[in-house]
């Protein structure tokens, strides 16, 4: 099955957890990656990579000795990934994203350099969404970043909450145009 086509299955199938009916694409990618500094980062997590658009060109750009941890939760994507992803770099985790500080910890990884997140946190209940900005906060280091993209502005509010430190940019050339957050954590 074609990954446009898996994608838009998904999205019919699973609503909550696929926030798109096409996958992002890469001029969203570029916004999303712009404040990555990959010369310096040695730990960066994806939340909700879907198809892996992000994860490819994150691959592209990271170090040969930095991670790169994946959560996804959609079996359909969780499949593709494990299949297409054979980076050694890569972790790829079948688990939520609020689960992040439990598995860094864990596994002695020490502090994330950026958390990219692809989540459709319009769709998550507000619990949800404040679990998962907690777990990310005690991942980062300070003046980590963490950068999420948004179809629409509802999340700002949760975001801006959590990381005082927030800019934000607008995707224009992706379907649907999308709102990019960049938090910075002080």
């Amino acid at each position: 099955m074609s990954s446009k086509k898996s994608f838009i299955g998904s999205f019919f199938k699973e609503m909550k957890m696929v926030g798109a009916l096409a996958p992002s694409s890469k001029f969203l990618a570029k916004k999303m990656l712009k404040h990555v500094d990959f010369a310096q980062a040695k730990l960066i997590v994806e939340f909700g990579p879907g198809n892996g658009v992000f994860t490819k060109m994150i691959l592209e750009k990271m170090l040969p000795d930095a991670q790169l941890i994946v959560y996804e939760l959609n079996d359909t994507f969780f499949e593709k990934l494990k299949k297409d992803i054979t980076d050694p770099r890569v972790i790829l985790i079948k688990g939520s994203a609020d689960s992040v500080a439990d598995y860094v910890k864990t596994h002695n990884l020490g502090e994330v350099d950026y958390i990219i997140s692809s989540l459709p946190l319009a769709n998550f209940p507000k619990t949800l969404i404040e679990s998962i900005l907690k777990a990310s906060d005690l991942v980062l280091k300070k003046n980590g970043k963490y950068i999420q993209f948004q179809y629409t502005l509802t999340s700002r509010r949760h975001l801006k909450k959590k990381f005082k430190d927030m800019s934000l940019n607008f995707a224009l050339l992706n379907l649907p145009p999308a709102f990019v957050y960049t938090c910075t954590k002080k």
